[in-house]
């Protein structure tokens, strides 16, 4: 017999479904039922759900917030200057750091999509320093790396993020990464479950 407790009764923001939701509440989940995030196939947001998945039935009992968080959100996924395999990467860093689970599973198949080596992301996964990481890539890693772990980045790191990307890039990286530990804290708190039960993707670091 499996006495494992179920997941969703462990989440901590309970779904509130369309039905349930306030004015202010509804207005925020049909934008963002119309933006863009539904076209990415997000088990967060399905066309034709009765309800919005995390973050976003987080960001429900707060809809001011929320509304602006979405217009943040949609600047950093989808209007970035980064280009978007390593805006991904630098998600995925963030999803590690913090260790995740819900962020990491949403992000690595875009991540995937978009380009980045599945090793690259496996030794992340691992808590190691991929190898085989492209000049952007690696200076992408090093940036986000360095401001996670010592808040704060050298000039020489600086500098590869910036002779490539301009300072429009260094800023967009600053944000999405800055954004998506928000985001690691919404769904750590939370307890987010995983979609269909599946296995947490991060092993536990030491």
């Amino acid at each position: 017999m499996d006495d494992a407790p179920d997941p969703e009764a462990l989440r901590r923001f309970k779904i509130i479904p369309f039905t349930a939701m306030n004015p202010a509440q509804k207005a925020y989940a049909d934008a963002v039922m119309a933006g863009p995030t539904a076209a990415t196939g997000s088990a967060a947001v399905v066309k034709g759900a009765t309800f919005l998945g995390a973050p976003f039935n987080v960001y429900l009992r707060s809809p001011e917030l929320a509304q602006t968080l979405r217009q943040t959100a949609e600047y950093l996924r989808f209007k970035t200057s980064l280009p978007k395999k390593l805006n991904e990467f630098a998600i995925l860093v963030t999803a590690r750091q913090w260790g995740s689970q819900y962020e990491w599973f949403a992000h690595h198949r875009l991540a995937l999509k978009e380009g980045l080596n599945p090793a690259i992301a496996e030794e992340l996964a691992q808590g190691r320093r991929p190898t085989g990481m492209d000049a952007d890539e690696t200076a992408i890693y090093n940036f986000s790396q360095e401001l996670h772990t010592k808040h704060e980045v050298s000039d020489a790191t600086y500098k590869a993020v910036a002779d490539r990307f301009g300072e429009q890039g260094v800023v967009d990286l600053i944000a999405v990464s800055g954004y998506y530990v928000m985001v690691s804290m919404i769904l750590n708190v939370d307890r987010t479950p995983m979609p269909g039960g599946a296995k947490p993707p991060l092993p536990p670091l030491k």
